[in-house]
């Protein structure tokens, strides 16, 4: 059975987050006055990174909400207690300068452009909405896509199958006719592996390669190496190339 449709991670798989999270949070250290908290910047844009994934780690296994999660990683960083509105403010000073840096990795368009003939589109985020709409908008690309569903809306988050499959009914399509293509290992190449979807991961060495067991998981380095895999189709009878 071929590919019909290519569902898409956002963060750090279409757009550069991490680059935009430590310019973004650099811009602010500096408007807040707060580069004087710590000895070394890269210290402190570390911390935040770390802070992020756990935040974001507790949200996706249901036991935060989407701006509760926001609310504590303002919280844990600055070691103060806020109360919701001085949390959300100062979040949203941070988002101004995050958003003033966003951009694409230079291999989206050209991939997204050679497939846009013969596969279908959408996106799944454990994000939200509001958030991920507005960002695909803002980078010129939502109209690219048939579906946006975030994991906020759906009350679901990946790696939960739930989450994958989703996806494929909002496509109409069985999820073996269905590529995944995300930058985490396990919540995004483990996770539609284990839902039966063409699981890609690509790897823009922001997250630890790890053994994938008895999935199989295709690793990527570009997405320019996508358009041919998609036509070959080795899921079955291959072996991973996860790690």
């Amino acid at each position: 059975m071929s590919i019909e449709a290519v569902v898409w991670d956002v963060d750090d798989t279409l757009f550069d987050y991490t680059s935009a999270d430590r310019s973004g949070m650099r811009a602010h250290l500096v408007a807040e006055g707060l580069l004087g908290r710590h000895e070394v910047v890269e210290d402190a844009l570390g911390r935040w990174r770390e802070i992020t994934d756990r935040q974001w780690a507790r949200y996706a296994a249901g036991e935060c909400g989407f701006q509760e999660q926001r609310r504590d990683r303002v919280r844990v960083f600055l070691d103060t207690e806020l109360d919701d509105a001085e949390a959300d403010a100062w979040f949203q000073r941070y988002m101004a300068h995050y958003e003033a840096a966003w951009g694409l990795f230079p291999d989206v368009l050209p991939t997204l452009e050679v497939l846009a003939v013969t596969h279908r589109h959408a996106v799944l985020s454990n994000s939200s909405i509001t958030v991920q709409e507005h960002k695909l908008r803002a980078l010129g690309l939502l109209d690219r896509f048939e579906a946006v569903l975030c994991a906020a809306e759906l009350g679901v988050s990946k790696p939960r199958p739930g989450a994958f499959l989703a996806a494929c009914e909002a496509l109409g399509l069985a999820p073996h006719e269905v590529a995944y293509v995300g930058d985490h290992p396990e919540i995004d190449g483990r996770g539609a592996a284990e839902a039966g979807l063409l699981s890609v991961w690509i790897d823009r060495g922001t997250a630890p390669a790890r053994d994938a067991g008895d999935v199989v998981v295709h690793r990527i380095a570009c997405l320019s190496e996508l358009p041919a895999l998609l036509r070959s189709d080795t899921r079955f009878g291959a072996p991973s190339t996860f790690g």
